[in-house]
């Protein structure tokens, strides 16, 4: 049975890549503690929010608790919520009520590039580029277990029309965590070029009559100033670059 709190005094140094054996992200029913202690200044951000982007939409995610990193496994439990208790919680940063943790697919082309995408002005990342991902959500539960593979593949269909079964090559999980965000990543490698899986996604972009991503890039270099990029991508492209030499 898992402790009440996380045990991240034992955890790796922030935003250190270590490599994972497995996530066991298991579903509890009802809802978040985080959310029972916060609601009503969750339900006075989100006002905010939406006067500020009508655009984004209140869905179901999972917002994670009770999170232990131990020989290689990740454990912890996971509460569906609604968005705008995880956005209250991101301006905030409380690590010992939430753990977010997601699932990173890192695609790169047969030349080399790692494939990112930059968020419409629309969303709740706007202008920010990374690797296409999502947070976890009820789709993503498979027998009580969050479905890491599964989220991934499913996250980026909808956003690039890439299928990550065509991939010739997966590398294992590794991951790492910055101010109670935990980011597992694994790579993906296609025998296709940059420009090739760039005007695939361009013309799934095209043809999304709400698309959440302006456009694909191909990303050659590790330099951290190179675009407005989530926290998370700076080590994993300098991690992704050297391990590919």
């Amino acid at each position: 049975m898992l402790q009440l709190t996380s045990n991240m005094s034992e955890w790796p140094d922030e935003r250190l890549i270590f490599p994972i054996r497995h996530v066991d992200l298991r579903v509890t029913e009802g809802p978040h503690p985080y959310f029972l202690a916060e609601r009503d200044k969750i339900a006075e951000n989100w006002a905010q929010e939406i006067l500020a982007n009508p655009a984004l939409y209140d869905g179901r995610m999972m917002l994670s608790r009770a999170v232990h990193i131990r020989d290689g496994v990740i454990s912890g439990e996971a509460h569906i919520v609604r968005f705008s208790t995880f956005l209250l919680w991101r301006k905030t940063r409380p690590v010992t009520s939430a753990i977010h943790l997601f699932a990173l697919p890192v695609i790169v082309s047969s030349d080399g590039a790692v494939i990112a995408i930059r968020m419409g002005r629309h969303t709740a990342n706007p202008g920010r580029v990374y690797c296409a991902a999502g947070s976890l959500d009820p789709e993503d539960i498979r027998d009580g277990i969050c479905d890491m593979d599964g989220n991934m593949a499913r996250e980026v269909m909808e956003e690039t029309g890439l299928a990550l079964s065509d991939a010739d090559s997966v590398s294992g999980f590794h991951a790492l965590h910055d101010r109670g965000v935990i980011t597992v990543f694994r790579s993906y490698g296609f025998s296709a070029t940059a420009a090739e899986l760039i005007e695939r996604i361009a013309g799934h972009i095209a043809q999304d009559p709400d698309p959440e991503i302006d456009e694909a890039l191909a990303i050659r270099s590790a330099d951290p100033g190179l675009h407005l990029y989530q926290p998370f991508m700076a080590p994993i492209l300098k991690w992704v670059f050297k391990n590919r030499r």
